[in-house]
């Protein structure tokens, strides 16, 4: 299984241009069989760039066999309809329970800061139901960030609860909701943030650690824009996929975004 994570600004490239097909493109080149992105746009013209386009239908046309499951983190009014901003997880493998989290948004009167959100996707992988998770933690605010992990590790214990088997349809019946997990996206924080340490805490694995031990990380932010590139975008897995790993790559080539995508391979 071939799982894309990658912070798209809002489909805005090195060049300053937004298009949602050149994103489209680079997906369909890494093949991912689950693709999630982070800094989805949906009629949304005050982003750069930006002439208000619906992303994730757009995303859906070009990409073709995935279905498309959307979390806005931002639901703002719009000119007659609503502006969204989020994360996205597209999935050409069977999808069932699925569920749309908001993050931690504490007081910042000093700061500015924005609503957060995970996605996750339960898809069912060759080896068996996988909890997919993708999110983007505020850039701004580290006690946000902070608060933030804290949520996601409760979504991960809540995720491994037991619950009361339904088997009658409608809204109670029973969608297994699996104990395997990957959660990626852009966590603004670099490798030796100790906040990183958290999701480590956690239980969860970091992909590229358990693939190239003692390995120079490769950076997945401003390779082309000038700024001082860093790492901020990972994959964690649960300790049961480990042995499942197989590859992980960063592709440093790609100018449509001023992040990079990152593609992992489990088997």
């Amino acid at each position: 299984m071939r799982l894309l994570s990658w912070n798209v600004q809002w489909c805005r490239g090195i060049d300053g241009r937004v298009d949602p097909k050149r994103i489209a493109a680079e997906a369909k080149r890494a093949d991912a069989d689950v693709i999630c992105l982070q800094e989805i746009a949906v009629r949304f013209p005050q982003m750069a760039g930006s002439a208000g386009e619906d992303q994730v239908q757009m995303l859906l046309r070009e990409l073709g066999g995935y279905e498309a499951f959307f979390a806005p983190a931002v639901d703002l009014p719009g000119k007659g309809r609503r502006r969204q901003f989020g994360n996205l997880v597209m999935s050409r493998l069977p999808v069932g329970r699925v569920h749309r989290h908001l993050l931690p948004w504490p007081a910042a009167p000093d700061v500015q800061s924005m609503p957060r959100a995970v996605v996750e996707v339960v898809v069912e992988a060759p080896f068996g139901p996988l909890r997919v998770m993708t999110t983007h933690l505020e850039y701004y605010s580290k006690e946000h960030r902070a608060a933030q992990i804290d949520r996601l590790r409760e979504l991960h214990t809540e995720g491994c609860a037991p619950h009361r088997p339904v088997g009658e349809p409608g809204s109670y019946e029973s969608h297994e909701r699996g104990t395997s997990a990957v959660i990626c996206g852009d966590f603004n924080l670099k490798p030796d943030d100790p906040h990183y340490r958290k999701m480590l805490d956690a239980g969860f694995v970091d992909a590229w650690q358990a693939l190239k031990p003692g390995k120079p990380r490769q950076d997945t932010f401003h390779l082309y824009d000038g700024e001082t590139p860093c790492c901020c975008d990972y994959v964690f897995v649960t300790p049961d996929l480990v042995p499942r790993l197989r590859s992980i790559g960063i592709d440093t080539q790609t100018q449509a975004s001023d992040h990079q995508p990152v593609v992992v391979v489990l088997a």
